[in-house]
């Protein structure tokens, strides 16, 4: 069973207005291991993808009927957001923030964990996600809130678009995917609008996003802070009750040197550092199975064990693990390596008491 034999079959799915799903485009995140066969189709709107459940169950069906297939999952998600419904009147996001008299936790969040890293590029908001929909599957009632204000992220690598609604103009009512409940200011937002703010209206949104929005009953609110050490890091740790933080970086010394001001920023601000991870410490060949460590290997490890903080893991580069969030569906939802990989660091968490 080949991956080209998949696309012959799916190539034999048609869509209900012209074309198959391989003609179209429409395959994404295409994955064998094994017996099992695990991919996403990406309509071009929400509103199609609605339309196109027989199609993901046509799908699902013909791979499951391919000798030597035991096990098939097809996801279903968009590529573009869906219409943008105006704001109720009363409801802004940014401006200056309101005094309050200590740091907050919203009401029924039992802790509050920072992912955060020195410098951008590192894979901070994908370890982000996969952790929460780990978590969630380990059994974990899960927030995901996307902290960085300039370069939201996290509404395409969880699948979620529209206008989160607001039925008095005050409370949010916050997204859900993948058993998580997440807010971003990227939904709050124009898709490929900038954020033009100054840090006043960075410092309002945060607020806001923390305790204007419904959470609900969470055993732990995952924060996916901006790089670096600037308004919304200082924030975060002086206006919200956090529990700790967990700093991203690869195993290069230059990301190391700028992870090292991020922990320093938190040990100033009295925030606990309560692990560190390595991110692309490895990848592996899709073609011939050789190893290597294009940023170095073990650097993270090293600093974990300089600083006396645990370290929670390695995880490598991998293509899945990008086409995956590229597709709104993040790979910790399956079932695969990486998957596992992400609930043993879930793990790590839950049995170290983190969350």
């Amino acid at each position: 069973m080949t991956k080209d034999q998949i696309y012959a079959t799916l190539s034999k799915v048609g869509l209900p207005d012209g074309g198959d799903l391989v003609s179209r485009d429409m395959i994404r995140a295409l994955a064998v291991e094994g017996d099992s066969v695990r991919f996403v189709i990406e309509a071009p709107t929400p509103e199609s993808a609605r339309a196109m459940e027989p199609v993901r169950a046509a799908a699902e069906a013909a791979i499951a009927a391919m000798p030597g297939v035991g096990r098939v999952q097809v996801a279903l998600t968009a590529h573009g957001p869906a219409a943008q419904k105006a704001p109720p009147q009363g409801l802004k996001i940014g401006g200056h923030p309101t005094p309050q008299a200590g740091p907050m936790r919203p009401a029924g969040v039992d802790r509050i964990l920072a992912v955060a890293s020195g410098k951008g590029g590192v894979g901070k908001s994908t370890v982000s996600a996969n952790l929460a929909v780990a978590l969630a599957k380990a059994g974990r009632k899960v927030g995901l809130l996307d902290a960085d204000i300039y370069g939201p992220s996290q509404p395409r690598m969880m699948g979620v678009s529209g206008r989160p609604a607001s039925p008095d103009g005050k409370i949010i009512e916050p997204k859900h995917a993948h058993g998580v409940t997440m807010m971003s200011i990227g939904l709050m937002v124009d898709e490929g609008k900038a954020v033009v703010w100054r840090g006043p209206m960075l410092m309002g949104a945060l607020q806001q996003m923390l305790g204007q929005v419904a959470w609900g009953e969470l055993d732990v609110l995952i924060v996916d802070l901006p790089p670096g050490t600037g308004d919304v890091q200082l924030t975060l740790c002086q206006r919200a009750a956090m529990t700790g933080a967990l700093v991203v970086s690869t195993p290069q010394d230059v990301a190391l040197i700028d992870a090292r001001k991020a922990i320093d920023m938190f040990n100033t601000l009295k925030t606990p550092v309560l692990g560190l991870i390595e991110n692309m410490a490895s990848f592996v060949c899709p073609n011939c199975g050789h190893e290597s460590h294009p940023f170095g290997h073990g650097g993270v490890a090293a600093e974990a064990e300089r600083i006396g903080v645990p370290f929670l893991g390695a995880l490598p580069l991998d293509l899945d693990t990008r086409l995956a969030g590229d597709a709104g569906t993040p790979i910790a939802a399956g079932d695969g390596p990486m998957a596992q990989a992400y609930a043993q660091l879930a793990d790590r968490l839950v049995k170290g008491g983190m969350a």
